[in-house]
C-alpha cells in the first residue's frame, strides 16, 4: 500500500503560536502540509469542506488549542465526536491550559494526547518530534 501524506490541521488563534509551531516543524524538517483554522467553527468548515473550503484530505491529524473565540477547543471536540464522518479524527491538544479539568475533559473526548505549550524550548522540540514519529508509525483512519 502506498504511503499517503499526513495533513495537519492546526486550530489556533494566536499568530505567535502559529509561527512557533510552523517554525518548529521546519526546524525538525517536517514538510507535511499544514492548514490553519483560527477557531473551531473554521476548523469544522475545513474538515467538512463547507463555506467555500475544500475538505481536508485524509489522513490528517488535528493540533487543537483550547482557548479560542467563537468555538473553544472543547466545544469543537464535542461537535467533532458527534459527527459520524469526523468522529475518528486523531486530535492532539496543544494548549497553554494546564488546568486539570480541561485535561480530563479533553481525554473524555478521546484525544490522542494533551501537550502544554508552556515550554517553547526542549519540551516543545520533543513534542514536535513525537508528533512526527506518531504519524509515520501509526496507521491513521
Amino acid at each position: 500500500m502506498a504511503e499517503k501524506t499526513v495533513h495537519v490541521l492546526l486550530v489556533e488563534d494566536d499568530d505567535v503560536d502559529i509561527e512557533v509551531i510552523q517554525r518548529g516543524f521546519k526546524k525538525q524538517r517536517i514538510a507535511n502540509p499544514v492548514v490553519v483554522a483560527r477557531d473551531g467553527v473554521e476548523a469544522l468548515d475545513v474538515l467538512r469542506g463547507e463555506n467555500g473550503r475544500a475538505p481536508l484530505e485524509r489522513p490528517f491529524i488535528i493540533l487543537l488549542d483550547l482557548n479560542m473565540p467563537r468555538m473553544s477547543g472543547l466545544e469543537f471536540l464535542e461537535v467533532l465526536r458527534d459527527d459520524p464522518n469526523l468522529t475518528d479524527s486523531v486530535v492532539f491538544v496543544l494548549t497553554t491550559s494546564d488546568n486539570e479539568l480541561d485535561r480530563v475533559s479533553a481525554y473524555r473526548h478521546h484525544v490522542a494526547g494533551y501537550l502544554v505549550k508552556s515550554d517553547v524550548g526542549s519540551a516543545f522540540k520533543n513534542a514536535i518530534e513525537m508528533l512526527a514519529q506518531y504519524w509515520t508509525v501509526v496507521v491513521l483512519p
